[in-house]
């Protein structure tokens, strides 16, 4: 989301972007994104924020907190209107203040404009300069913002000449949701980064979700995905498809089935359970271990374990159990109590863990500095032999399209042998699932995903930095 600060959040596990939900043609527009909202939080825990209108006024609420601290009844009930936009945010990089909770909304001439963004704008620097240089005067740091700089511009040439050019100017992931007091915009970069599905209600009003799971809940149907390179705008003459630019190659992040989109979502087309099953299946098939069962760590791995478990023969247990009242506290333990913060969110069953040899199945590995913790505790609870599976390859690179992966220094497979990680953490033997066999598993052609996490190639050059002839398209 942010890419102007450098500051880097020390998460053990690869961090959520962020979530969208919109909502054109219903009076109780705003409630269904707050519900929409709901399902997405995996998505971002940081901030939550709705912009409601109702063809004359727009009115908006946005706060840090999860979305039931942030909104109430009486809040909602404010938001009226019948089209509605929300967001819950992670921020990849930079800072997590509420200057830089979204939707981000501006007025230019008389006219409200909101935009909620979920991605990262590679070249955002290099706009963000040139625009600063013509004039523009910033409010944040998040690059979203960025659109709204350059919407306003080109507006005279009217709405769709304006997305166009403004769209022109951008290189990166972005599925976005636009707003004006009577428009809703959805738009998904070319690439097609990030997902972004179009659902219907009972009465005809539109829903458009990063994931699937936001329509289940507010009982809408799908209808299908928002294309790569689309434009879908949503207004009282109904919905108008667009297709500004010429076609890109295919980019899905394959971490939204490793990791990020929700068990029940279907995402890029193919059900998520399904996919981490698969995964899990596949593992089974290139990492055969003899081992008395499968665990893992709650909730990482959850699926792709059933899968292991499945096809290997190997019962699956729960060998460590999950405190799911675990909240942020400001009371440090004592010195002798090691390794406080992985125990007081997991706690090995020592009962079970006897004397066994366990197989423990992972969906990722960052900075393995938690893995290598729960790993002595296993020992510690008395397992015989701990080995691991991962389902997804080494993740070795960062990356530059929305999701927080650290720098690759900070990468544990980065520069490291699977036998030195094997060693770090404490394993008996450690196996990555194939990138064929991940690709495999969810069901599509390779050339369809961004694997750059893994193999350092990267569909769009995140370093690349615009002359001032590549800025004709913004009107100069």
């Amino acid at each position: 989301m942010d890419t102007f600060a450098t500051d880097q959040h020390c998460s053990v596990k690869p961090r959520h972007e962020c979530g969208i939900c919109g909502v054109y043609g219903h009076n109780d527009a705003a409630k269904l994104v707050y519900f929409g909202l709901y399902a997405l939080q995996h998505r971002g825990q940081e901030s939550a924020g709705i912009v409601a209108g109702d063809g004359k006024k727009v009115l908006i609420h946005k706060d840090m907190g999860l979305v039931h601290d942030v909104f109430s009844e009486r809040i909602l009930q404010r938001l009226s209107g019948h089209l509605a936009t929300g967001h819950v945010r992670y921020s990849t990089t930079g800072q997590s203040s509420i200057i830089n909770t979204q939707p981000f909304m501006a007025t230019h001439k008389g006219m409200p404009l909101s935009v909620a963004h979920n991605g990262n704008m590679i070249n955002s620097i290099a706009v963000r300069r040139h625009l600063e240089q013509q004039g523009s005067i910033f409010q944040t740091t998040m690059d979203s913002e960025l659109v709204i700089h350059l919407m306003v511009r080109h507006l005279d040439q009217g709405l769709q000449e304006a997305i166009k050019t403004t769209f022109s100017c951008i290189q990166g992931a972005y599925s976005l949701l636009l707003m004006t007091q009577d428009t809703m915009i959805a738009v998904r970069d070319p690439n097609g980064f990030h997902p972004l599905c179009l659902g219907a209600l009972d009465n005809g009003a539109h829903v458009v979700a990063s994931e699937t799971c936001a329509l289940d809940l507010i009982e809408a149907e799908y209808i299908r995905d928002i294309e790569p390179g689309e434009v879908l705008i949503i207004n009282e003459q109904g919905a108008t498809s667009l297709f500004p630019w010429g076609p890109s190659r295919k980019s899905y992040c394959i971490f939204e089935h490793v990791y990020f989109a929700r068990p029940d979502s279907n995402v890029f087309g193919f059900n998520v359970y399904a996919a981490r099953k698969r995964m899990g299946a596949i593992l089974a098939r290139e990492a055969k271990i003899k081992a008395d069962f499968v665990m893992p760590f709650p909730d990482s791995g959850n699926y792709a374990a059933l899968g292991y478990s499945s096809a290997s023969g190997i019962p699956l247990e729960m060998g460590m159990i999950r405190n799911h009242y675990v909240g942020r506290t400001f009371i440090q333990p004592t010195q002798s109590m090691r390794d406080f913060s992985v125990r007081v969110k997991l706690n090995p069953v020592r009962s079970l863990l006897q004397g066994k040899r366990v197989v423990i199945v992972e969906d990722s590995i960052v900075r393995g500095t938690t893995g290598r913790s729960r790993i002595t505790s296993l020992r510690n609870a008395g397992a015989a032999e701990v080995h691991m599976v991962v389902s997804c390859p080494p993740t070795r690179y960062g990356c530059h399209y929305g999701i927080d992966f650290p720098s690759s220094d900070q990468l544990i497979a980065a520069g490291n042998t699977v036998a030195a990680v094997r060693d770090y953490l404490g394993l008996d033997s450690l196996h990555y699932l194939s990138e064929e066999g991940l690709v495999e598993a969810t069901g599509l052609p390779r050339d369809h995903f961004c694997l750059a996490c893994f193999t350092g190639e990267y569909p769009i050059d995140p370093d690349r930095h615009f002359t001032k002839d590549a800025f004709s398209p913004c009107g100069d």
